[in-house]
């Protein structure tokens, strides 16, 4: 008796922890779109300005400690043994165009897999550098300024204050 309701028991077990695996690997088509569109910039100044928003995106988000950032590299220790925790490469490679390209990795050692999951931290990366999520522009904007001493917003390109913390696939 007691041998049936361990299997009936370890059968249904089975059953409900095959279907929350199922839905564990889903990524949102828009999400996807957007961690897989490259990350081009077009001019020395605009890939100056992305490439300082990857190392202060970088800095935020990883939970383990950068070990290398030079022009052409940001990488993260890790990822330690068993941790969800994600460990970040970004690589910025010149284009013959005079154009650069950013690229994006990132990888966990945990066998239920990365927290947070690498195609999000993907996407939110790409909007952090491009400018585009939710709050990344105030790290490249200083407070307004008497009327007298205003800078041209040109002029504030390239400057940054650090901003609030978030979360973090390879392309």
């Amino acid at each position: 008796m007691k041998k049936s309701l361990l299997a009936a028991l370890c059968v249904a077990t089975a059953a409900v922890a095959a279907t929350a695996c199922s839905t564990q690997g889903q990524v949102d088509p828009d999400v996807m779109q957007i961690a897989t569109r490259p990350l081009t910039c077009s001019n020395k100044s605009e890939c100056d300005l992305w490439w300082q928003r990857a190392q202060t995106w970088v800095t935020n988000n990883s939970k383990y400690k950068v070990e290398s950032a030079t022009d052409t590299l940001i990488q993260t220790a890790g990822p330690d043994g068993g941790k969800r925790a994600l460990a970040y490469q970004i690589t910025r490679t010149a284009n013959p165009d005079g154009t650069a390209t950013i690229g994006f990795a990132a990888h966990c050692d945990g066998s239920l897999g990365c927290k947070p999951n690498p195609w999000e931290a993907g996407a939110d990366f790409k909007q952090y550098v491009r400018g585009t999520a939710a709050g990344a522009q105030k790290p490249d904007v200083k407070p307004p300024q008497p009327a007298s001493t205003a800078m041209h917003p040109d002029a504030l390109q390239g400057q940054s204050v650090a901003p609030t913390n978030g979360e973090a696939v390879s392309q």
